[in-house]
């Protein structure tokens, strides 16, 4: 098993992520931390908690950045995750509490006790995993892989044509995370657009008939239904941040190609991230995957 952190900002694909992951027996793992990003850390944390509820998992969970690490924080995307982060299915505060650690000193602790085998899996803004490096710079040599879920590196963005979601929120993050040495793989939507989850799966998931399954199709109902305002005819979504999680189960899925990455900090292509060739080509990007089998693999874990 790898021992693996996820780093959440839970909105709704997080929370397809978390499912996919927790039920992967490959994976062990050993916390969740919380980011703001889909909306307020209060939020993200909670939903974080409440989806580990529905899905009966007792992970513990670890609240983190509630802003950006240098600039203003942007306004909560409710038109894509709903009002509550989870397509306005949150109805009664979960029974457990986060822990009192915080997110930076548990991804610093477990990496220091655990040497060269940690895997990060990040999916919302890199300000958690930002923050500690700038405390404990040594970390960077002690990781063993960060698979993150950001970035358009060959492609448009999703908020501005240049930016990702995930970048935008926190470039900063980004821009520190990609120059600190750490061993990451960049999962953008160069591939995850490419991995659509058909609405025709929702009965699926709905005819096994349990509270988890019709939370979830409910859930990604909603999802879908912003995914149709924004790419008329889709008939779906794109599984975002479950793919930042299947590649770590399985690098199969992808492949990838070495950059030298950089993020664009100021003016019209703010949050752009930007492949060099010169320069030390030290960050795996993900150029192409294998949607299909991919996809097959995310529905056979997710109940």
């Amino acid at each position: 098993m790898k021992p693996v952190i996820l780093d959440v900002d839970t909105g709704i694909d997080d929370a397809l992520a978390m499912a996919y992951a927790l039920n992967s027996p490959e994976l062990e793992i050993i916390g969740l931390t919380t980011c703001f990003g889909n909306g307020p850390i209060e939020y993200t944390t909670r939903n974080t908690l409440v989806i580990l509820e529905q899905l009966g998992k007792t992970v513990p969970v670890y609240s983190g950045a509630d802003k950006p690490l240098k600039r203003a924080r942007k306004e909560f995307p409710t038109h894509v995750h709903g009002e509550d982060g989870l397509g306005n299915k949150f109805e009664k505060a979960p029974v457990r509490e986060a822990e009192t650690e915080g997110a930076v000193d548990f991804i610093i602790s477990q990496v220091k006790k655990r040497p060269h085998e940690i895997t990060i899996i990040a999916v919302g803004p890199l300000t958690n995993l930002a923050h500690a490096v700038q405390k404990e710079p040594e970390i960077a040599s002690l990781v063993k892989d960060v698979v993150i879920m950001g970035g358009a590196v060959f492609v448009r963005g999703n908020v501005t044509p240049y930016s990702e979601a995930n970048i935008i929120s926190d470039p900063d993050a980004a821009d520190c995370v990609f120059s600190s040495g750490l061993p990451v793989t960049v999962v953008g939507l160069d591939v995850t657009m490419q991995t659509l989850l058909p609405n025709a799966r929702l009965a699926d998931w709905r005819a096994l008939d349990t509270d988890v399954s019709h939370f979830f199709a409910d859930m990604t109902s909603f999802y879908m239904q912003s995914y149709e305002r924004f790419h008329p005819g889709i008939g779906g979504c794109a599984l975002h941040d479950p793919l930042a999680v299947g590649v770590v189960i399985d690098p199969g899925f992808v492949k990838k190609e070495k950059w030298n990455v950089k993020v664009v900090l100021e003016g019209e292509e703010y949050g752009r991230t930007v492949a060099h060739a010169e320069g030390e080509q030290q960050i795996q990007v993900c150029t192409q995957v294998e949607a299909d089998r991919f996809l097959n693999h995310f529905l056979d874990r997710l109940f």
